[in-house]
């Protein structure tokens, strides 16, 4: 098995909202929703050219996860948060729901570390997950994230509050993950 990331393009705009649309109601009985209107294209468009922005400036990076075919299984991000000289950023990612529990995830999230602490300069990356997400904590212990909290009451899912886990993986831990 093996995947590969790849930096969002414009080009790539249709295949991701094909994607969210495709497993918007898988997405929400574990994530949050996405914004009001995100199903409407013109919308979705403006969202995405909003985050593109964000990424040209470094703020944000953005990735597609293909499999071993070249298809769209899924989507990795990383969030960049800069405090003087400390540079961190957040995880997140979805996986297509017909590729959940095949280790794609896992090896993606590898791959997103490898950008964050080698190319970005990132001394710390951190993740959260609902409390009820067990594939989603398994995929972030298995590359060696360890966990540093619970929030409650810090995701709404499905219009209930639930509570949440947060992870961190550090630059030096990159040796054993």
């Amino acid at each position: 098995m093996s995947v590969k990331i790849e930096l969002v393009t414009e080009e790539d705009y249709q295949e991701i909202y094909q994607f969210e649309m495709r497993n918007k109601k898988f997405f929400e009985t574990i994530l949050p929703p996405r914004p009001a209107g995100y199903q409407r294209y013109d919308t979705f468009l403006v969202i995405m050219n909003n985050l593109l922005e964000e990424q040209s400036n470094g703020d944000y990076y953005m990735y597609i996860i293909r499999g071993e075919n070249g298809e769209f299984i899924g989507r990795i991000n990383l969030q960049m948060v800069i405090s003087g000289n400390l540079k961190t950023a957040e995880i997140g990612y979805r996986m297509d729901f017909n590729k959940q529990g095949k280790g794609h995830a896992g090896h993606a999230v590898k791959l997103v570390l490898q950008e964050a602490f080698q190319k970005y300069g990132v001394s710390k990356v951190t993740a959260g997950t609902s409390i009820d997400n067990i594939g989603s904590q398994k995929v972030l212990e298995k590359n060696g994230f360890i966990k540093i909290g619970e929030e409650k009451k810090v995701l709404k899912i499905n219009n209930e509050w639930v509570d949440g886990i947060l992870y961190k993986k550090v630059h030096s831990d990159m040796a054993s993950g």
